[in-house]
């Protein structure tokens, strides 16, 4: 069986609660080598061993945090195709270009954009007034976070390489990552690889650890555990807030990422313009890596109408025509399978695809459903539940006014769209629908699928409940990802060589400081 990473070193699990296999999802059998579910054991020694280093890892250098950050991205870079063949035996994704061309150089680049908000202490935000003799910064937890890893980005997202595990790094906390089953081979490459940047930077050997699996009830306990800084989570909304109500009543804040369909409006003279081109763009956007992105577009609103019918027609011809997509894991399948079902009780009906599980190992036909506007209002808390995978709901509201009532029954969501023709001529239309729309999304988009997420300083992959546990925060893009495992602390009257490096009057070089209301960039000789 293979080992866990805990206290710094590569041992069996102690006392394992069983053990499983990856599963091939095209095939549905299990393939690779055994991998323990940690029981109680395991968890205490990986919580002692994080919390014993904490102030350390907090008393560590920026530059060497960063030179981890870095030796960890170039040890992923120099792994690529032993990484990709193994993610793509563990979750079916391509090869090329998903895995190779766009998700591990993203994981790697994210690492080098964290290191890079490090060495110019962004993240830290430091503020000094000197009439009040204050400042404050943000600064490291000094106790461990806990990430959960979800199952679809293995590399992106996974728990112990993508952005909560940056994040929670870059902010000088150790980090006690809990793998997702579905890619547990690929999570254990990725650990090998960290724990080599780990010991060759000088953090301390526990900074990182692993463990594959756990118990949902042992999972819970942990969650929470006073000794636990933080929590990141990527993953269903059931399961983030379960993580939620355990770690709540001892005080742990949780950076949950939960559900989103991800609501689309298309007016009028946007499909006059570039109808057909939409419904291949939708079909394409709805069915991306089998529709298991957050952000895929789950809910699009159409005009009724002959410009409506005709789009709907052509994106429905789209998903008729395509084959069985292959799911990640039979969980997956039959949570897609139960979510279309409960559209259907709702009222959608079926206008494409077999809305149904076909093939071996895990399969879904990309199916498109509809429904009117008035229906979708009276039923919007059922039609707006997340159908994970190749499966989208269409709505044909009747105006402008019921387009506009429609975005006003969403929940929170991770991203709004809007398709608008170029001649302006749905300007007006697009205002109220936006405003509507605003509140509710984290990031609203324009002539553009949502299913993208750039690696930007400036994106914002979050939005309101029950997208995400909290609105005020993003999970990708440094330096503002970082912050969500960072205490913000005040110094008063505190004199200058017993300060923190970027709050003392000789701070390092290029930091830059908001100083009495006014952003200043100060550079030492």
């Amino acid at each position: 069986m293979e080992q866990v990473l805990i206290a710094g070193e590569w041992r069996a699990s102690a006392e394992p609660a069983g053990s499983f296999r990856a599963v091939d999802p095209t095939s549905g059998e299990a393939i690779g080598p055994a991998f323990p579910r940690s029981g109680a054991q395991d968890v205490e020694d990986a919580v002692a061993a994080a919390t014993a280093i904490a102030d350390e890892l907090a008393a560590t250098s920026p530059a060497t945090i960063a030179a981890f950050l870095e030796r960890y991205a170039d040890g992923i870079d120099a792994a690529k195709h032993e990484l990709v063949a193994t993610a793509h035996a563990e979750t079916a994704l391509p090869r090329t270009p998903r895995l190779a061309d766009i998700e591990l150089p993203r994981t790697s680049g994210q690492l080098r954009q964290a290191a890079a908000a490090v060495r110019a202490y962004a993240w830290t935000h430091p503020v000094i007034d000197t009439k009040a003799g204050l400042r404050a910064h943000y600064a490291p937890l000094g106790k461990p976070v806990l990430v959960f890893g979800p199952n679809n980005f293995p590399f992106a997202f996974n728990a112990v390489a993508g952005s909560d595990f940056a994040s929670a790094i870059a902010a000088r906390n150790p980090v006690i990552a809990k793998a997702h089953p579905s890619h547990p081979a690929t999570s254990r490459l990725l650990a090998r690889i960290a724990h080599e940047a780990v010991l060759g930077a000088g953090l301390p050997a526990a900074s990182v650890q692993l463990l594959y699996d756990i118990d949902g009830a042992l999972g819970l306990r942990l969650a929470g555990d006073r000794r636990i800084g933080a929590i990141g989570f990527t993953g269903s909304r059931s399961g983030g807030l379960a993580l939620k109500a355990a770690a709540d009543p001892a005080g742990i804040p949780i950076y949950a990422e939960m559900s989103s369909v991800n609501p689309v409006f298309i007016l009028r003279g946007a499909l006059r313009e570039r109808g057909s081109a939409l419904a291949q763009e939708y079909f394409a956007s709805g069915t991306m890596g089998s529709g298991q992105f957050c952000t895929n577009p789950g809910v699009v609103m159409v005009p009724a109408g002959a410009e409506g019918d005709a789009f709907v027609d052509a994106a429905a011809a789209h998903f008729a025509a395509a084959a069985p997509a292959v799911l990640f894991s039979t969980g997956v399948q039959k949570h897609l399978v139960d979510g279309v079902a409960a559209l259907r009780t709702a009222g959608a009906a079926v206008v494409a695809g077999k809305a149904a599980a076909e093939g071996p190992g895990a399969r879904y036909t990309p199916s498109l459903l509809a429904v009117s506007g008035a229906d979708f209002l009276a039923q919007a808390r059922a039609l707006q539940q997340e159908a994970f995978g190749p499966v989208s709901l269409v709505v044909r509201y009747a105006d402008a006014a019921q387009a506009e009532a429609i975005a006003r029954a969403f929940d929170g969501n991770l991203t709004g769209s809007l398709f608008t023709a170029t001649d302006h001529s749905d300007d007006a239309d697009a205002a109220r629908i936006a405003a509507a729309l605003r509140p509710r999304v984290g990031r609203l988009i324009n002539d553009k699928w949502p299913t993208g997420v750039a690696v930007s300083a400036a994106m914002q992959h979050g939005g309101p409940y029950p997208s995400t546990s909290h609105a005020g925060f993003t999970s990708v893009g440094m330096p503002a990802a970082i912050r969500r495992f960072a205490a913000l602390h005040a110094y008063d009257n505190v004199r200058d060589d017993r300060l923190p490096a970027e709050l003392r009057n000789a701070n390092p070089g290029g930091v830059q400081r908001l100083v009495d209301g006014a952003w200043t960039t100060v550079d030492i000789a």
